[in-house]
C-alpha cells in the first residue's frame, strides 16, 4: 500500500510537470528559467528551447553563495541565488524570461527566488 501512495505522488508530479511544460517555451530573446529544488539546494538553469542549450546556470552549491555560514536551503539563500542569476542574465543582455517552476508550488523558496529576480530588473 505504501508503494502505491509513492507511485501516485510521483505520477501526479510528472503530470503537473508535463502540463506546465506544454504551456511554456523558451526562445533566445525570452529564455525559460528552469528551477529544480532539493531538500538542501536550489538549482536554476536558463534554457533556449529552440537551440536546446543552457545560456546560464547557478545553484546554492556555488562557493560565492556559500561564503556565509547560513544554511544553503533557506529563503536567504534563494534570494541570493535570484540576485546572482539576474546578474548573469544582465551580462548576457537578457531582460525577459519565462519562469518554469515545474511541479513546485509558487511559495517559499521558489517565490523568494522569483521576487529577488524581479527586484533585480528581470521581467517575467
Amino acid at each position: 500500500m505504501y508503494k502505491d501512495k509513492v507511485y501516485k505522488k510521483k505520477k501526479a508530479k510528472q503530470r503537473i510537470r508535463k502540463r506546465v511544460r506544454k504551456k511554456i517555451n523558451g526562445t533566445a530573446e525570452r529564455p525559460r528559467l528552469k528551477v529544480t529544488r532539493s531538500n538542501r539546494y536550489i538549482y536554476v538553469q536558463v534554457v533556449d528551447d529552440i537551440k536546446g542549450i543552457v545560456l546560464a546556470s547557478a545553484s546554492t552549491l556555488e562557493k560565492a553563495l556559500r561564503k556565509d555560514d547560513s544554511s544553503n536551503k533557506n529563503i536567504k539563500a534563494s534570494e541570493a541565488l535570484g540576485n546572482t542569476i539576474a546578474e548573469r542574465l544582465k551580462k548576457k543582455k537578457i531582460n525577459e524570461i519565462v519562469f518554469d517552476r515545474g511541479h513546485y508550488p509558487y511559495q517559499g523558496r521558489i517565490k523568494t527566488l522569483a521576487e529577488s529576480m524581479r527586484k533585480s530588473g528581470i521581467k517575467f
